[in-house]
C-alpha cells in the first residue's frame, strides 16, 4: 500500500473565529447601511464609490508590494500623488504622452531613492518616508510658490483622461487593469516570489543570496510609480493640483492594504485583497458621508475598523 501524505492543518484558534466574526459584523453593518441610507443605492453613487476606490486603490495596490516585502509602509504616498498631479498638469503643455511618461518616471525615481535608503543602508522605512514626505512638500511649495497648478487652456490633449468610458469613469478601468497586472507579476514572476520570501523571512532571504537592496528598490519604486499614475488621474479629473490634494490618501491606502488582510510583517497577502479593501473603505466612507458624519467621524470609524482587523490578523499570524 502507498501511504498518502497529507498536509497537517492548524486547528482554528480564537483569533480565527474572532476575525471571521468581525468580518461578518462589518458585512452585516454595510448591508444594513446600504439599505437604509438614502441615495446610496443609486447608479450615480455607485460610480462615485468606484471612482473614489480607484484613486485610492491604485495607490494601495502599489503599496502592497512594500507591505509584502516586510518594509512596513510608505508615509509619503499622499505627497507623491500631489506632486505627481502638479507635475503632470504643468508638463501636459509638452504633449500628453510626454507628460504621462515624465510623471511616471518622476514617481519611480522618488520611490527608488527611498527604497535604496531602506534596502542598502538598513534605514527605518517609517523615518525615511516621513523625511521624503517633508522634502516633497517643501520642494512643491518652493517651485509652485504655494500656488495651485492648472493645465493649459487647450484641454483637447488630455481631457479624455477624465471622460467616462461606457458609462464608467476612466480611472475605474485603470484600477482594474493595473491591479490584474501587478497581481500576475507578484504571483507569476521571480521578482514577485522573491518579494514574498523577503517579507516572510529576511534572514532566509539573505542566506539565499537574494538581492535585498534591488528588491527593496523595486518595491518602493512600484509603489511610487502607481502613486504617480493615480496622481495623473487625480490631476486630470480635478484640472487643478496643489498640496491640498494630499488629503487622506496615505492613510486610506494603508487602511485598504490592512483591511484586505495583508500581514503587516510581510510575506502574506495579495493584490486582490488590497483591491477589495480599497472598495470597502470607499464604500464605508461614502455611506458615512451620506449619513452626515463629519470628516473626523469618518476617520474615527475607519480607524476602529483598521485597528481591529490588524490586531486580529496579527494574532492569527502569530498562532501559525
Amino acid at each position: 500500500m502507498i501511504a498518502r501524505v497529507g498536509v497537517e492543518r492548524r486547528p482554528l484558534g480564537i483569533a480565527d473565529y474572532a476575525l471571521a466574526a468581525w468580518i461578518a459584523i462589518l458585512a452585516a453593518v454595510t448591508v444594513y447601511g446600504a439599505a437604509t441610507t438614502e441615495g446610496f443605492l443609486t447608479v450615480s453613487n455607485m460610480k462615485a464609490i468606484l471612482t473614489a476606490a480607484s484613486f485610492v486603490g491604485i495607490i494601495a495596490v502599489g503599496l502592497t508590494v512594500i507591505v509584502l516585502s516586510g518594509s512596513l509602509f510608505s508615509l509619503a504616498l499622499g505627497q507623491t500623488a500631489a506632486v505627481s498631479a502638479m507635475f503632470f498638469l504643468y508638463s501636459v503643455r509638452w504633449g500628453l504622452g510626454a507628460a504621462i511618461i515624465l510623471t511616471l518616471l518622476l514617481g519611480l525615481a522618488i520611490g527608488a531613492v527611498q527604497g535604496f535608503a531602506v534596502g542598502a543602508w538598513g534605514a527605518n522605512p517609517i523615518i525615511i518616508t516621513i523625511g521624503a514626505a517633508g522634502l516633497l512638500e517643501g520642494m512643491a511649495v518652493w517651485l509652485s510658490h504655494g500656488q495651485s497648478i492648472v493645465p493649459p487652456d487647450n484641454r483637447t490633449s488630455w481631457e479624455h483622461l477624465a471622460n467616462p468610458v461606457l458609462g464608467l469613469p476612466a480611472p475605474v478601468y485603470v484600477f482594474i487593469a493595473v491591479s490584474i497586472l501587478l497581481g500576475l507579476v507578484m504571483r507569476r514572476t521571480r521578482f514577485g516570489r522573491q518579494i514574498y520570501l523577503l517579507g516572510e523571512n529576511r534572514v532566509a532571504a539573505r542566506a539565499a543570496a537574494l538581492p535585498i537592496t534591488l528588491l527593496t528598490v523595486g518595491a518602493f519604486g512600484i509603489a511610487s510609480l502607481y502613486t504617480a499614475g493615480s496622481g495623473i488621474l487625480i490631476g486630470a479629473t480635478s484640472a487643478n493640483a496643489s498640496l491640498l490634494l494630499v488629503g487622506s490618501y496615505t492613510y486610506d491606502a494603508i487602511a485598504a492594504a490592512l483591511v484586505g488582510g495583508n500581514a503587516v510583517t510581510g510575506g502574506r497577502g495579495s493584490i486582490a485583497r488590497t483591491a477589495l479593501g480599497a472598495i470597502f473603505i470607499a464604500t464605508i466612507s461614502d455611506m458615512l458621508l451620506l449619513r452626515g458624519y463629519s470628516t473626523g467621524g469618518q476617520i474615527l470609524v475607519r480607524g476602529i475598523i483598521v485597528v481591529v482587523v490588524v490586531v486580529l490578523t496579527n494574532l492569527r499570524e502569530r498562532n501559525r
